[in-house]
């Protein structure tokens, strides 16, 4: 288990004791990770050995004992909040005024979408990603990789012409949805599909460069051939077929 402090701006009384539990490539972490960094929260990252002889520390399972050591999860002065998107809006109630702030104050409709859209990576997205992921063919990748592609149609219609989902800004359904940009960009390796595509959502390959490109984010999205890399070892784990091209150029 590795510590590793995060400073995205200056402290305060009410930073203090902040934590976050994470393994590196998980989508989920990297959403907090991102909040925290975006809105300049001071932090110590905890990079959890999940696979490793000792596996999971105490910390982790004691503060998220009803899902078995899940990460992310949050300590904020002790006390430990877990899930991904739970996290994401307790930091931008605990944390008023560091801005950006993910969800819009003064309009409740508007954050009502924020919530639908950022719901709808999960209940969407991620179904479609963990069979392109690790399928056990490469013709389920290759489907998979379609209805991934699918999904990020849907998101170029909610994008329209903003810069961010949130407008100028960063929001709820960016961080949401950036988490996953490491394993998107991953996809032509892994199974010969570009699922970013210019040429299928032009708006949503353009809002991945921008977002991917902000400090605070582009310094911890995984490179492709490490991404590669983990994936062969979890498909080797798992006793599934190694299927190219897993090319990392």
């Amino acid at each position: 288990m590795a510590a590793a402090e995060a400073n995205g701006g200056s402290s305060s009384e009410g930073d203090a004791g902040v934590t976050l539990l994470g393994f590196w490539t998980s989508p989920f972490v990297l959403r907090a990770r991102f909040a925290l960094n975006l809105k300049g929260i001071p932090y110590t990252y905890v990079e959890e050995d999940l696979f490793g002889d000792n596996t999971k520390s105490r910390l982790l399972l004691v503060s998220n004992p009803a899902h078995g050591g899940k990460v992310p999860v949050l300590i904020h002065g002790g006390r430990p909040v877990a899930e991904s998107m739970v996290i994401l809006e307790y930091i931008d109630e605990a944390f008023p005024n560091h801005l950006p702030r993910l969800l819009p104050s003064g309009d409740p409709h508007r954050r009502a979408a924020a919530r639908f859209w950022a719901a709808y990576v999960d209940q969407k997205l991620l179904p479609t990603w963990i069979p392109l992921y690790g399928g056990a063919t490469a013709e389920e990748r290759v489907k998979a990789a379609g209805e991934v592609i699918a999904v990020l149609e849907t998101f170029e219609g909610v994008l329209g012409e903003k810069e961010f989902f949130g407008g100028e800004s960063v929001g709820l359904v960016d961080v949401a949805l950036g988490g996953f940009i490491g394993w998107l960009r991953a996809s032509e390796a892994m199974c010969g599909v570009r699922t970013i595509d210019p040429a299928r959502t032009p708006l949503v390959a353009a809002w991945a460069e921008r977002f991917g490109a902000l400090d605070g984010v582009r310094e911890i999205v995984p490179d492709v051939p490490g991404l590669v890399e983990y994936n062969l070892m979890k498909r080797a784990r798992r006793g599934l077929p190694f299927l190219p091209p897993h090319q990392t150029q």
